[in-house]
């Protein structure tokens, strides 16, 4: 856990932008072709996209679901996210999401 904390200051994120940031970080292209700097910041606005649209019960109810993949899906394609691998980085912000609410992942 320190490992990770003392990872994530160096890259200059907090822990809850460490998970999303590993999210988008999986796909080699979009490493090469947007760099550190753009995939640090999509993982910041993916922190507030989560926030907002996360209310109660979110992860149970379909809709809202569709909503928050829509809203994501809108942030990696305004950031030109190589769409080659969208869609897994879309399941992963998901999945990233779903253990923020449950309060496992910071």
């Amino acid at each position: 856990m320190k490992t990770e904390h003392d990872r994530g200051a160096t890259l200059g994120l907090r822990d809850d932008e460490l998970a999303f940031y590993d999210a988008v970080h999986q796909n080699d292209s979009a490493v090469m072709k947007l760099g550190d700097d753009v995939l640090k910041r999509i993982a910041q606005e993916l922190v507030d996209v989560v926030r907002v649209n996360a209310t109660v019960d979110w992860d149970r109810k379909e809709q809202v679901r569709a909503s928050l993949r829509r809203h994501i899906r809108r942030l990696l394609t305004k950031y030109h996210y190589p769409p080659d691998k969208q869609e897994a980085a879309v399941q992963l912000v998901m999945q990233q999401a779903e253990l923020m609410a449950a309060g496992v992942a910071p």
